[in-house]
């Protein structure tokens, strides 16, 4: 039976994380995941809900020590959560929240931990058990769960760690914006720290300024793993920015001038990775270099009459992609959209990710989509846009359109709106969307 460790590249008495500023020791890491294994219940399944990246760290791999499969679901709305509880009967809840609700069998992370044993050596694992079921994040409909062997997710952080080279910055302290549960939080949070001799930031900061104090206080070497809609609200902050070692960026394509302006304003090279729940992570690109991305060692891409698929490597099942690609020779690929996103008005075609690029780029608009109405047989296609533009009237935002994109892919109608309903990763679930153009289906037209 083949097993693979917890960590590797690690030193007992290195720094595994910063927690409120505080360094944590591996051998306390070891220590914690141990007597936290030992409180946990005796269930198949696990839905780890810490907020605090530390705590989900040491409950996911201490449900693993008792062979638990960690539930991981793009939200955690009641609904979601008792549709978990209906599926996956033998499943409880591990939180760190005292004011959680109680809809499952909860487990409390503990206060404060023991007292430090002996340091524990580190645990191995066998490839083939299954260590969590991802479900897709419902931007193209219904969640979708998604089984990950361990040895998957371990093959999939060694090949990003080698990718990306970093190996060349030992003990790199890693901030991360996006939550733990989602795949790229999985992955360049959690699995990359853990097999690349890193150390993980406890927290998620939310607002621009939290996120900024908290890398200033992390020591060099230090990395930032964000997304588009987060980077661009850092970059719009005028004080100066702390300096990085890197970048990374997932969850939408980022535009060359925005990676261009963060690698300038971080002194920090920024790559971007391209991946989607059902396959993990698969290909990256230096942004400001190159718009081909490249795909990760052991990954293949074929084409047939359904699209594009990958396979080999990490991903241990070929993958139907839902995205447009075109193959540029082997490994190197362009990304053209979501296959969902293509649009045909009058004959004319573009994809709403193009739309979305040039409704961004407008100056004053921080935030903007375009929506697809539901087709029916007797309307014409209208498109939608909603957009986040403080200043601006909806006139200004068509005007500037009209320099942009054809005058077939006009909104009909574009809505000014105070905020859009994105997730924690910065996504628009197709669900959020719905409720959005329903809302503002029954409103008169703006001026």
């Amino acid at each position: 039976m083949i097993t693979l460790p917890l960590v590797r590249a690690c030193r007992d008495d290195a720094v595994f994380a910063y927690r409120n500023r505080q360094p944590i020791s591996m051998a306390r890491f070891l220590s914690d995941i141990e007597q936290l294994a030992a409180l946990l219940p005796a269930r198949r399944y696990i839905l780890n809900l810490c907020a605090d990246r530390y705590h989900f760290v040491v409950g996911f791999f201490a449900a693993l020590l008792r062979q638990q499969i960690s539930l991981l679901p793009p939200n955690h709305t009641p609904d979601l959560i008792g549709q978990l509880g209906r599926t996956y009967a033998d499943v409880y809840c591990l939180t760190d929240d005292a004011n959680h609700d109680r809809t499952l069998e909860t487990v409390f992370y503990p206060a404060s931990s023991g007292p430090e044993q002996a340091v524990p050596s580190v645990p191995r694992l066998p490839a083939d058990q299954i260590a969590a079921i991802v479900f897709t994040s419902g931007s193209t409909g219904q969640p979708v769960p998604n089984e990950k062997s361990w040895g998957g997710l371990v093959h999939s952080a060694a090949a990003e760690i080698d990718r990306l080279g970093l190996h060349a910055y030992p003990g790199m302290a890693v901030l991360g914006t996006v939550p733990p549960q989602h795949m790229y939080g999985l992955e360049s949070t959690v699995l990359m720290v853990m097999q690349g001799g890193l150390a993980l930031h406890a927290g998620r900061p939310f607002y621009p300024a939290d996120i900024l104090a908290e890398l200033t206080a992390l020591p060099r070497p230090r990395c930032l793993v964000t997304t588009p809609i987060h980077l661009r609200a850092l970059l719009a902050e005028p004080a100066a920015l702390p300096p990085l070692d890197f970048l990374l960026c997932a969850t939408a394509p980022l535009p060359p001038q925005l990676a261009a302006a963060a690698e300038t304003r971080f002194a920090a090279p920024l790559y971007e990775i391209y991946g989607c729940t059902e396959a993990g992570q698969i290909a990256t690109r230096r942004t400001v270099e190159t718009i081909e991305w490249r795909a990760l060692p052991g990954i293949k891409l074929c084409q047939d009459a359904q699209g594009t698929w990958v396979n080999g490597g990490h991903v241990e099942t070929a993958v139907l992609l839902h995205d447009v690609i075109e193959l540029r020779g082997p490994g190197r690929f362009l990304l053209h959209g979501r296959t969902a996103d293509l649009v045909n008005i009058a004959g004319k075609r573009t994809s709403l990710a193009s739309l979305n690029y040039h409704l961004n780029s407008i100056s004053g608009v921080r935030d903007g989509v375009f929506v697809m109405p539901e087709q029916n047989d007797v309307a014409a296609t209208r498109l939608t846009a909603f957009v986040v533009a403080p200043g601006l009237t909806r006139k200004a935002v068509i005007n500037a359109l009209r320099q942009r994109v054809d005058a077939a892919f006009l909104p009909r109608p574009l809505c000014l709106v105070a905020s859009l309903p994105r997730n924690d990763t910065g996504k628009l679930p197709r669900e959020a969307l719905c409720r959005l153009v329903a809302e503002y289906a029954t409103q008169p037209e703006q001026s």
